[in-house]
């Protein structure tokens, strides 16, 4: 069975849980307590040494990596729906995901981390600026008549960008000035075995 070692409250770990879900996989959950430095210790790091949550266990196969995470699993579960297979619609997922370590992860993941985990080293000023325009790249490719980033169906890239997009309140941003992106952050909650974590409930329609 596979194995995720991850964080209830990682936005990372929560994008693997979903695509599990999504794909209707059964897995066994295995919590990484990162308050008591459960991610530094050698068990931990002999299996990802980059000492980071989230770490997808399959077999004899162990990776590191949310993004990484979601490809496998996309590729491996989930055929090409969730991860196509020509070139140009590739390329367009991948942008995303690459969005979601650059962009992201300096924007509304930073924010997070300041007000929620209180990482006073983080440049909060700077982390606003790049939500604010992070979310605004998103709300105008959303209003070109998309529901979904890319293939006019959920993918990875969905997967990847959700969960901090989402989980922007929790770090002051406000999804108020970004109609869209309110809107497909329901559709995704719609999703047949969408599941939520704190901070991002399931919508009533998938109740």
């Amino acid at each position: 069975m596979l194995e995720l070692h991850g964080h209830e409250l990682s936005g990372n770990t929560y994008k693997v849980k979903l695509l599990l879900s999504l794909l209707g996989l059964e897995y066994k959950w295995i919590a990484v307590d990162l308050l008591k430095g459960a991610h530094k210790k050698p068990e931990f790091l002999a299996l990802n040494p980059f000492g980071q949550v989230p770490v997808l266990v399959d077999g004899e196969i162990v990776l590191a990596d949310a993004q990484g995470i979601l490809v496998y699993l996309a590729r491996q579960y989930g055929g090409e729906e969730w991860l196509p297979l020509e070139a140009l619609p590739l390329a367009q997922v991948m942008r995303w995901l690459s969005a979601a370590t650059g962009e992201v992860r300096q924007g509304p993941e930073s924010a997070r981390l300041y007000h929620l985990f209180n990482a006073k080293t983080i440049n909060i000023d700077r982390a606003c600026q790049k939500a604010e325009f992070i979310l605004g790249q998103l709300d105008r490719h959303l209003s070109e008549n998309r529901d979904w980033l890319e293939c006019d169906r959920p993918t990875v890239a969905d997967i990847a960008i959700f969960p901090y997009i989402a989980l922007a309140p929790d770090g002051k941003i406000s999804l108020d000035p970004y109609p869209y992106v309110r809107a497909w952050i329901d559709r995704v909650k719609t999703l047949p075995g969408f599941v939520g974590m704190p901070g991002i409930e399931k919508s009533l329609a998938t109740q």
